[in-house]
């Protein structure tokens, strides 16, 4: 599938719209900055638009300044699963520097924001010089890895109102805010399980006053109990990713 090639021609000025709002890219030593600055274009990311089919060449790295990118893993049957998400804190594309030609899975907006990209020429030729991106690259890489890890064992052991707190949680961490827009159906697809399920989820944790959930906004309520109704997955990334990345 093609990629969006088409810059953001007007943005609101009430969103941040410097690169330096990735926290890669904001870390970067100024030389290192200032040499990327002229490559880096910016487009948005519309709500379920997919940036990569599972096997696409794939043509740009993607920094997030706003927005969530989920990355799924689909079947044969057709059903699919997310195993890791993606905000300002990351990359998308690493398999440009990583080897390989494409994704093995594909990459989906799971909240609508906006993105600075990369050329392919452009990240393969500044990875090379060994320089502060392609340390950040490779340190990012290893927390994503400790994501998708810890949220494989997390599906396979944990309840599906503690998978959907801690997604809650991670979500929420990359928004920077307390509510998000998403239907029941599009969590349901992004944790794999019926809307049902996370109808029945989504209702006891209303019930009990952690979440008000109506016409397709969440907001927390109380995000103390809710991380304690999350299993130990959502701090265990988080400390993660403390730990390997440097903080802006």
């Amino acid at each position: 599938m093609p990629e969006n090639k088409n810059a953001l021609s007007e943005v609101p000025q009430t969103l941040p719209t410097e690169p330096k709002h990735n926290q890669i890219l904001g870390v970067l030593p100024a030389t290192d900055y200032e040499r990327l600055l002229p490559d880096l274009e910016l487009v948005e990311l519309p709500l379920g638009w997919k940036l990569h089919e599972s096997g696409d060449h794939v043509n740009y790295l993607h920094f997030p300044i706003t927005g969530i990118i989920s990355l799924i893993y689909d079947l044969e049957d057709g059903s699919s699963s997310e195993i890791a998400l993606v905000g300002n804190e990351g990359m998308v594309g690493i398999s440009i520097f990583m080897g390989g030609e494409s994704m093995p899975g594909s990459t989906v907006v799971q909240s609508a924001g906006q993105a600075y990209r990369l050329s392919r020429k452009v990240m393969k030729k500044e990875f090379s010089t060994g320089g502060k991106l392609q340390e950040l690259s490779l340190l990012y890489t290893k927390a994503l890895l400790a994501q998708t890890s810890q949220t494989a064992v997390c599906n396979q052991h944990h309840s599906l109102e503690q998978k959907l707190c801690r997604w809650l949680l991670m979500s929420l961490d990359r928004l920077h805010k307390n509510n998000l827009i998403i239907t029941q159906e599009l969590i349901a697809h992004l944790l794999g399980v019926r809307r049902e399920s996370i109808t029945q989820a989504a209702g006891r944790l209303q019930k009990e006053a952690l979440i008000d959930y109506v016409r397709g906004r969440i907001t927390v309520l109380d995000r103390h109990n809710l991380e304690k109704r999350a299993c130990e997955c959502y701090l265990n990334v988080k400390q993660e990713y403390l730990r390997l990345l440097p903080q802006p």
